[in-house]
């Protein structure tokens, strides 16, 4: 037979876990990941590569990169639905392995600075995946939903 004392106790800690500060440092995190990755690193790479690529064509390919990004925006801005951060969390989890995928590529036959920029970038993605890993615990459970039994 389970100990419901424990449960009862466990439940009360997870209720007593403030969802505010996550969800603010995750909308904090997304946009500035967002302006980062759609104007200051092409901006960047323009001035830190050797071929100075057009940052008016990085900028609308990163634009065209972020197609998803903006669609999942309002969600991430919300953050109250546990289905829809998933999804959230799962196109992040993509966007985070293009951007080790890009800076393991780059570490060989680039520069230090270059590197460190699309370093920035996925270290802004690691932290928004953190926070939405954190923020997806402290929400309540999808599972667990008691509903009212049906009349016949």
């Amino acid at each position: 037979m389970p100990n419901t004392s424990d449960d009862t106790i466990e439940s009360s800690i997870k209720a007593s876990k403030p969802i505010t500060p996550i969800r603010q440092r995750l909308i904090a995190t997304w946009l500035v990941w967002l302006s980062f990755r759609l104007i200051a690193l092409p901006i960047l790479i323009n001035v830190f590569n050797i071929s100075h690529p057009d940052i008016i064509g990085g900028i609308a390919w990163q634009a065209l990169w972020l197609v998803p990004a903006f669609i999942l925006t309002p969600s991430i801005l919300r953050g109250r639905s546990p289905y829809a951060l998933l999804i959230d969390s799962m196109f992040t989890l993509v966007y985070l392995g293009a951007s080790g995928v890009i800076l393991f590529t780059r570490v060989y036959g680039s520069s230090w600075a270059e590197i460190t920029v699309y370093f920035i970038d996925f270290a802004l993605l690691f932290a928004i995946n953190v926070w939405l890993f954190i923020l997806l615990k402290r929400l309540p459970s999808m599972n667990n939903v008691v509903k009212p039994p049906r009349s016949r």
